[in-house]
């Protein structure tokens, strides 16, 4: 148990990591595409090694559900640019707030879409999630940006990509999930980049992005080492140290300091969550869980050893 815990902390400091070095490598003259590009090449050097025992990388492209398996690759990408678009432009903690609501999606999506019971307990924690949100971000107090339409739709496409996997039960590799979604990542980043153009980056945004790309994956490998030694709801609650790691990064390297206000909407969420946690615990259960990374927002399943993460932020 313990060890679980470890590694699962241990993974969302990295993956926070990558979020708070592409957000200090935003605001440049890189495009968003260029970043998640150079992000993206370094994350598949290290997601080389994290290798499901008995699956070979080069037969990612074998896959019983083609659809599925490209399907959530586009959420992937949609949730990659939208994350890094997202982490640039918007403080580190409402973007995490809104990003945070895929498990939200997720909950809504199970009713309409995979046709679900969904009881008064989770819908009890979408609805106080919900108010969490909205106290972290304060629309109409705060101008409503771009960047937090971003991170909605970063949200979105980790929840739709979760959904999709749980349709196939797990019955997909997971060299082809994260193979396909790497390809994906880097040749529609790398096509943008060839139709719009290129700029030299600077040695301190190489330096950030490659920080940003070896930390996702050194993530996944603490990440999928919890996967293999525990379930979904003891790993779940340490997602939640990602909203205590944007507060830190935000305040010691961007200068960013939410307000009581935020601080207790912030809390409301791990509330929510844990809420869900502790019902799928009492009922001998475990639930799909996320994590919010810019490169490949995480999406776990029934089978976290088959299905670890792609939000990405995610």
């Amino acid at each position: 148990m313990r060890r679980v815990n470890i590694h699962a902390l241990l993974a969302y400091a990295a993956f926070s990591i990558t979020d708070a070095s592409v957000k200090a490598a935003g605001g440049g003259h890189l495009s968003v595409f260029q970043m998640a590009f150079i992000v993206n090449v370094f994350a598949a050097l290290a997601v080389l090694f994290t290798r499901h025992p008995g699956e070979r990388w080069r037969d990612f492209w074998r896959t019983a559900h083609p659809l599925a398996v490209h399907g959530r690759a586009i959420c992937g990408v949609v949730a990659s640019l939208t994350g890094v678009y997202a982490f640039t432009a918007i403080p580190l903690a409402q973007a995490y707030a809104l990003v945070f609501m895929a498990p939200l999606f997720v909950t809504i999506m199970s009713a309409l879409v995979l046709k679900e019971h969904v009881g008064m307990w989770r819908w009890s924690a979408v609805i106080i999630g919900f108010i969490g949100v909205l106290l972290v971000v304060k629309p109409g107090h705060e101008a409503f940006e771009g960047g937090h339409l971003a991170a909605i739709f970063t949200g979105l496409g980790t929840g739709t990509a979760v959904i999709i996997l749980r349709r196939v039960n797990g019955k997909v590799k997971t060299t082809s999930v994260l193979g396909t979604l790497i390809a994906y990542l880097l040749l529609v980043n790398a096509g943008v980049m060839l139709i719009h153009g290129a700029i030299v980056p600077t040695l301190k945004e190489c330096a950030l992005l490659a920080l940003a790309g070896m930390s996702y994956g050194l993530g996944q490998w603490a990440f999928v080492s919890a996967t293999r030694h525990g379930n979904a709801t003891q790993i779940a609650p340490m997602h939640y140290s990602q909203l205590a790691w944007a507060v830190v990064f935000g305040a010691l390297i961007f200068d960013e300091f939410p307000d009581a206000v935020a601080l207790v909407g912030i809390s409301i969420i791990i509330f929510a969550g844990l809420l869900t946690v502790l019902r799928e615990k009492m009922r001998g259960t475990s639930g799909p869980i996320g994590k919010a990374a810019t490169v490949d927002n995480a999406d776990l399943g029934h089978d976290a050893a088959e299905n670890y993460p792609p939000p990405i932020p995610k």
